[in-house]
C-alpha cells in the first residue's frame, strides 16, 4: 500500500512538472496550448538520443532538454503563437492541436514509431525497502525518489518566482492589463516570451525525466494531452498549488486504479474527473472567489 502511494506521488509530481507550463499559459496568459506535450516529447527524444548515440551523462541531458525545449518554445512563440493570443479559444484549440499532430508526424518520420528505451545510470536503478517485515512495506525506487526530489525543488522555485520576484509581479501586471503594464515600462512581449519559454522548458525537462516512467513514442503529445488537461481543470489555473494537488491526486488514483483494477484503471480516473467537475466546475482546489 505504501509502495503504491509512493509511486503515485512520484507519478503525480512528474505530471505536475509536465503540465505546469500549460497551467501558466492558460491561467496567466489566457492561451490554450494543446501542443504543450510536443515540448515534452522533444525533451524526451533529445535526452534519449544524447545518451544512446553520444554517451552524454543523464544529469547533463536534463538541463540540455530544458534549454532546447525553451529555445524552441521562444521561437514558436515569437513566430506563431503570438498571433493567436487575442483569437477566440476555438481558434487557439484548432491551431495548437494542429501543431500537436504535426509534431507527432514529424517524430514518427524522423525517429520511427517504436518506443524509445532509456538506460538509466546505475545509481538510479534498483529500490530500497523499508518495513520489509511488516504489512506496510515501503519500496522506494531510486529513480522515482530522484523524480520526487527534483520536482519538489522545481515546485518551490517556481512558486517563489511567481509570487515573490519582480518577474512574477510583471507577469501578473501584463496579464491584468497589457496596455497599462506597457505604460509603466514593462516590455509585455518579452515577459510573455520568457513565460512561454519557461513553461516549454519545464515540459521538456518533464519529458526527459518521464521517458523511462511514461514511455516515449511519437504519440506522446496526444497520449498525455488529456492528463495535462485534467490537472488544469481539476486544480484550476489561478495558482500552481491547485494543479500540484490535482496532479498528486491524479497520480495516486491512476497508479492505484491500474494496480487494483487493471482493466478499469483509466475508467476510474476519468470517472473521478467527471464527478469532481460536476461537483466543483471551477476546480477542486479553487475557492469560490477564484483563488486556489
Amino acid at each position: 500500500m505504501l509502495t503504491l502511494l509512493f509511486d503515485g506521488v512520484a507519478y503525480g509530481m512528474l505530471l505536475f512538472i509536465l503540465a505546469v507550463g500549460l497551467c501558466v499559459t492558460m491561467g496567466l496568459m489566457n492561451f490554450i496550448n494543446l501542443a504543450h506535450g510536443a515540448f515534452a516529447m522533444l525533451g524526451g527524444y533529445l535526452t534519449v538520443g544524447l545518451m544512446q548515440r553520444y554517451g552524454v551523462p543523464f544529469l547533463v541531458c536534463l538541463p540540455l532538454a530544458f534549454v532546447a525545449s525553451a529555445a524552441v518554445g521562444v521561437l514558436l512563440e515569437r513566430t506563431l503563437y503570438r498571433t493567436m493570443y487575442k483569437k477566440p479559444h476555438l481558434d487557439q484549440v484548432l491551431f495548437s492541436i494542429g501543431l500537436a499532430f504535426m509534431a507527432v508526424a514529424s517524430a514518427d518520420f524522423l525517429m520511427g514509431s517504436q518506443q524509445q528505451i532509456m538506460q538509466l545510470p546505475d545509481w538510479l536503478r534498483g529500490r530500497t525497502e523499508w518495513f520489509a517485515d511488516t504489512p506496510f512495506v515501503l519500496g522506494m525506487g531510486h529513480y522515482r525518489l530522484f523524480i520526487i526530489a527534483v520536482c519538489a525543488g522545481l515546485t518551490v522555485g517556481l512558486q517563489y518566482a511567481l509570487s515573490a520576484t519582480r518577474f512574477g509581479s510583471r507577469l501578473r501586471a501584463s496579464v491584468d492589463d497589457a496596455r497599462v503594464a506597457s505604460g509603466l515600462g514593462i516590455n509585455v512581449n518579452v515577459v510573455f516570451a520568457a513565460t512561454f519559454a519557461v513553461g516549454s522548458g519545464l515540459a521538456g525537462l518533464g519529458g526527459a525525466l518521464g521517458a523511462e516512467v511514461l514511455g516515449l513514442d511519437p504519440t506522446f503529445p496526444l497520449k498525455f494531452m488529456v492528463y495535462f488537461l485534467i490537472v488544469v481543470a481539476v486544480g484550476g489555473t489561478s495558482s500552481i498549488t491547485g494543479p500540484l494537488l490535482a496532479a498528486l491526486l491524479l497520480g495516486v488514483a491512476d497508479v492505484a486504479g491500474k494496480y487494483y483494477v487493471p482493466k478499469l484503471g483509466a475508467f476510474i480516473v476519468y470517472s473521478l474527473m467527471i464527478a469532481i467537475l460536476i461537483w466543483r466546475p471551477q476546480g477542486l482546489f479553487v475557492r469560490q472567489g477564484g483563488k486556489s
